[in-house]
């Protein structure tokens, strides 16, 4: 009778677990150059594909009224602040990470080709962006 319960309660574990290493979530981005804190992004799931949102501004320097004057597509001149960033990502087979999409730094209106990849059972999350043989790798951390 024992093995059985054991066996459902590392069932349900393992399920929180690979919950825990999937990108959905809220996330705090830290900046790849100046190692500070920039803001909230919440990455969703639709259908099989993430989206993630800019929630807040974490930089008290940020103007709150911000709008993307860089971009060159249909963000231009909209607001940053609840912004569409990452579109489109996928899992691979394996779930290990997430990729296909792109993501937008609302900072200089590029759009990098993107790979998300959960680390330390999904506290963490490494983010690259690239374009041809560059990119730009961010660990951004679990806020919720």
């Amino acid at each position: 009778m024992k093995k059985p319960l054991v066996a459902i309660a590392l069932a349900l574990t393992a399920g929180v677990a690979f919950a825990q290493a999937s990108p959905v979530g809220l996330w705090k981005t830290i900046d790849d150059e100046t190692k500070t804190e920039k803001s909230h992004v919440r990455i969703s799931e639709s259908g099989g594909v993430l989206t993630g949102k800019i929630e807040k501004f974490l930089d008290p320097k940020a103007k709150q009224d911000a709008v993307c004057d860089k971009c060159s597509d249909e963000r231009k001149d909209k607001p940053i602040l609840g912004m569409t960033i990452v579109r489109n990502a996928k899992p691979d087979a394996e779930k290990e990470h997430w990729e296909g999409g792109d993501i937008l730094d609302p900072n200089n209106g590029k759009v990098y080709r993107l790979r998300l990849k959960p680390l330390d059972g999904g506290k963490k999350l490494e983010v690259r962006g690239y374009m041809g043989p560059f990119y730009r790798n961010q660990q951004w951390i679990r806020v919720e």
